[in-house]
């Protein structure tokens, strides 16, 4: 078996391979970041889905086509004169360092919490000295919006701008439920501002879900894989019973949907 740095080197020596102007894959060798980066987004997504279905074997190949990704954009840096690997990995390992002083440096944390805060208050400081001054400044416009929402609220919450109580999160929820309700029953409802106000209620709900310490991504990830298994089984009833979904009324979907919740 290799070790770690004869694997990376390997690695690192495919990918030079690959992108060789003269002998390289016709492919690999006209990519760009720009060009690369929504492949990466998928690829993140299937590192999470092999995890939520505790599939290792498959986390394992998932996890070395997310590290091909990273090298590929190393290569190109490194043929642009940006940086190379070895620059991602230091820079990574500097970054860790500094935001674990209670591991790192003499100084004992033994409090999780505190930890936490520490962590934060070192991000500031690295956000500052890019001249970045606000806690939002990093956070990517491109995150799905559920991601983007929990993140830009655990920012807030961290210098302060949050509820330290659960009553008042819950109570945002039904205050944005109404407003989207007293929108639809206007006269004559406007489609953008019943648009804003679902925004709104999600919002709250991505709050709620912060306070109550669930990821709200995975959690309406989770949602969606019961849905699924239980319209699946909707589907299969009806096909059973010689049916179709086309024929079948919402009633007859209904009453196996609520049979499939008790079992």
């Amino acid at each position: 078996m290799q070790t770690d740095s004869a694997a990376i080197e390997q690695l690192l020596l495919i990918m030079t391979q690959l992108r060789d102007p003269e002998h390289g894959c016709t492919w690999d060798k006209v990519q760009s970041f720009a060009t690369i980066a929504p492949y990466t987004l998928e690829e993140t997504y299937e590192v999470v889905d092999a995890i939520e279905r505790q599939d290792f074997a498959a986390l394992k190949e998932e996890l070395g086509d997310l590290l091909f990704h990273i090298v590929f954009y190393a290569q190109i840096a490194k043929e642009q004169k940006l940086f190379d690997f070895n620059e991602i990995c230091q820079i990574v390992s500097q970054k860790l360092i500094s935001r674990h002083p209670h591991i790192f440096a003499e100084q004992s944390i033994i409090n999780s919490d505190k930890a936490i805060y520490d962590w934060e208050k070192n991000k500031v400081k690295e956000r500052a000295a890019k001249n970045q001054h606000s806690v939002l400044d990093d956070i990517p416009q491109v995150l799905p919006a559920l991601m983007k929402a929990n993140k830009m609220q655990k920012r807030c919450a961290a210098v302060g701008f949050d509820w330290d109580k659960f009553a008042p999160v819950l109570a945002k929820v039904h205050e944005e439920i109404e407003e989207v309700l007293a929108e639809i029953n206007k006269p004559e409802p406007s489609q953008s501002h019943i648009e804003e106000e679902i925004g709104d209620l999600l919002f709250a709900v991505v709050n709620l879900s912060r306070h109550l310490g669930h990821e709200p991504e995975l959690a309406l990830q989770k949602a969606c894989r019961k849905f699924e298994h239980r319209f699946r089984r909707v589907e299969k009833l009806i096909l059973n019973k010689g049916g179709s979904l086309e024929n079948a009324t919402l009633d007859e979907m209904e009453k196996l949907w609520q049979q499939i919740k008790k079992e």
